[in-house]
């Protein structure tokens, strides 16, 4: 079952995901290196807390903290904990809120200081592939449309699609249907209609698409052990223009600001 949206509750849902990037925002003025992963989870869960919402992810099937954190080859899941963030990598940061019932759901790849100009460019086109992928999110199209978008143009560029993992319906639940690839035939799946609400996610390797699950239980990391980019915005499924519910640009007017924070 697809759930339509109504009015009402997109705002609702539109709430929770901007909150989302409010939080990564936050966020994003702690980054820098030598800082613990656990202590930007800290900074999320109490800025969530402090806006009247609840961390979507935590206990989330026993998920243990607010943030997946996903640093370098580690493509998503990655639990928070005393890893020090260092010079030159990149940081992939989901972030899930709950709050007057619906969920917003976004993440964000991180460049920490001198990052390799390859690896530049993977988090560049990354994005840009979910921005593609959104452009195909119309009443009318298919979901293979969506998916075929973010892999011709990654593919272009020699990178491949993590197919383990999908975007999702989003509303009352963190999950629902329908499931959204980052990769499909154009022309395939259901067809979208108005008031469907997904969260697309590409999720995007420099090397090959393999990946593994660590001891832990949760985080997902390349195979080969490259690095992975993750960027992802919860949208409204309209005719002739999605409508993006989540936003990057609290995010990136921290990260045009130089100044970082301690805490």
């Amino acid at each position: 079952m697809i759930y339509i949206k109504t009015k009402e509750e997109v705002e609702l849902l539109r709430e929770s995901s901007l909150l989302v990037g409010k939080t990564l925002a936050e966020v994003a003025k702690y980054i820098q290196p030598g800082v613990k992963t656990i202590t930007l989870d800290k900074i999320a869960e109490e800025y969530i807390r402090d806006n009247g919402a609840i961390p979507g992810f935590k206990g989330y099937k026993g998920f243990p903290n607010t943030l997946c954190i996903s640093v370098n080859e580690n493509v998503v899941h990655g639990i928070p904990g005393k890893k020090v963030i260092k010079d030159g990598d990149i940081v992939s940061i989901d972030c899930g809120t709950l709050k007057n019932g619906f969920y917003g759901d976004s993440a964000y790849t991180f460049a920490v200081g001198n990052v390799k100009k390859e690896v530049l460019l993977l988090l560049k086109r990354t994005k840009e592939s979910l921005y593609k992928g959104v452009e195909m999110a119309v009443a009318g199209n298919r979901i293979g449309d969506i998916g075929f978008a973010v892999q011709q143009y990654v593919e272009g560029f020699g990178y491949s699609v993590v197919r383990d993992l999908v975007g999702h319906g989003l509303g009352r639940n963190l999950h629902e249907k329908p499931e959204v690839p980052n990769y499909g035939k154009r022309g395939n799946g259901i067809k979208l209609k108005e008031g469907y609400v997904i969260a697309i996610e590409p999720m995007i390797n420099i090397g090959n698409k393999e990946v593994i699950q660590e001891k832990d239980g949760w985080t997902i990391r390349t195979a080969d052990r490259k690095p992975s980019a993750h960027f992802e915005h919860d949208i409204v499924v309209r005719k002739g223009k999605a409508e993006i519910l989540s936003s990057f640009n609290e995010i990136e007017e921290v990260l045009n600001n130089v100044e970082i924070l301690t805490y």
